[in-house]
């Protein structure tokens, strides 16, 4: 089976759509030696991608397709034009059984069967995401695109709901396969983990927040949630803020140091790393008490799963995708429920037989997630999608 894969974001691990496509080529290449994976992107766009699978005996092909016209276009309408004509039109000459877009952007008029992943539905339900008009328009296409796909394939029971609800698919249709947190998220210690944290300057013992700062993240009940807890741990388990801060200070992403201050919380007591390499965070969590995430909307939720896989127990809310995630390996509460998650945190900060039986959970959760089952269930689709059964 021939399978011609949407690489538009290879070359951009660090984006979750980028990170989603070569974990999952890799898992693919090593379950079934059988199968060829055709990447497609635009001439030049795909850089040392062999070096990720040669511990795989397995080889993909890369076919580079150019996607420049005579008239120089806008970047978001060059990458239009590629998702809805270049990469159909490619997916016809290469002969592929079935085509996969690993993101929200399957074409209008698929020329092969086509699988689409649908992360989520932030642009379509989130009102802060909806964005200015070109937004929308292309949020209206590729939900118009996404009922001419063969086959849906979605992170969470929660982003399955979603669909079904709003884009109006059958539930048939829309397959959960849920994703998982990379090998190097584990509880054991590596050697430089001390090392690491000094360079962020951490303490030994920390409340962790790891993450964006956008609207739905709600930094200021991580805040919030810390200045209740801040009487009972302030001295001992200080609130750790990680990740590179917004440029601006906006509604639409606040600035935590401003609202640390509004919150009148010891400037002693929160500190702030700025950006974290992506190599150096599995030190950070193992390092912490604690993850705090009382996100507001997660199509799947991967910071806490990596918390989980490295022992770190959860505080965090009870909506859309967390408690599949999350299970019971940590607390979840309403997402305004300040007064209740930091009491769960001061717990977990002072109680240490209560952290070690929700770390125990954690482990076992984590466990249940993997990109090897992931490329198993992505597989069954594929077929599904080649013979035409639901």
């Amino acid at each position: 089976m021939r399978i011609a894969i949407n690489s538009w974001f290879w070359n951009e691990p660090t984006t979750g759509s980028g990170q989603y496509t070569r974990r999952l080529v890799e898992r693919l290449a090593a379950t079934a030696p059988d199968l060829e994976i055709v990447l497609v992107a635009p001439e030049g766009q795909i850089t040392n991608f062999q070096s990720s699978i040669t511990n795989h005996q397995f080889s993909i092909s890369d076919f580079h397709f150019q996607s420049s016209s005579r008239y120089r276009l806008p970047a978001a309408l060059d990458k239009v034009r590629f998702e809805q004509i270049i990469f159909p039109r490619a997916c016809r000459c290469l002969e592929a059984d079935v085509a996969h877009a690993p993101y929200w952007a399957p074409p209008l008029q698929p020329s092969v069967p086509t699988v689409v992943t649908i992360h989520d539905l932030i642009p379509l339900l989130l009102r802060e995401y909806r964005g200015g008009p070109l937004v929308r328009l292309y949020t209206a296409l590729v939900s118009q695109a996404a009922h001419g796909a063969a086959l849906v394939i979605t992170d969470s029971e929660a982003s399955r709901r979603d669909i079904v609800a709003h884009l109006g698919l059958p539930v048939e249709r829309v397959h959960v396969v849920y994703l998982a947190a990379d090998k190097k998220y584990a509880p054991a210690p590596a050697p430089d983990d001390k090392a690491i944290r000094a360079r962020y300057g951490l303490p030994e013992r920390y409340a962790l927040y790891l993450g964006g700062f956008d609207a739905r993240k709600n930094i200021a009940t991580v805040l919030g949630i810390y200045r209740w807890a801040e009487p009972a741990i302030g001295d001992e388990c200080p609130l750790v803020i990680a990740g590179r801060l917004p440029e601006r200070d906006t509604e639409f992403a606040p600035d935590p140091r401003r609202l640390a201050q509004e919150q009148e919380i010891d400037k002693d007591c929160v500190h702030f790393t700025g950006f974290v390499n992506e190599v150096h965070k599995p030190a950070l969590y193992r390092g912490a008490a604690a993850f705090i995430f009382p996100s507001r909307y997660e199509g799947f939720g991967l910071p806490p799963l990596e918390a989980l896989a490295c022992g770190t127990p959860v505080v965090g809310s009870d909506v859309s995708s967390l408690p599949e995630v999350v299970g019971d390996a940590g607390v979840l509460l309403p997402p305004d429920d300040v007064e209740g998650m930091a009491g769960a945190l001061i717990q977990l900060a002072t109680d240490e037989s209560f952290r070690t039986e929700l770390s125990h959970r954690a482990l076992a959760q984590a466990a249940r997630f993997s990109w090897e089952r992931a490329a198993r269930e992505t597989l069954a689709v594929y077929r599904d999608a080649v013979t035409g059964a639901i």
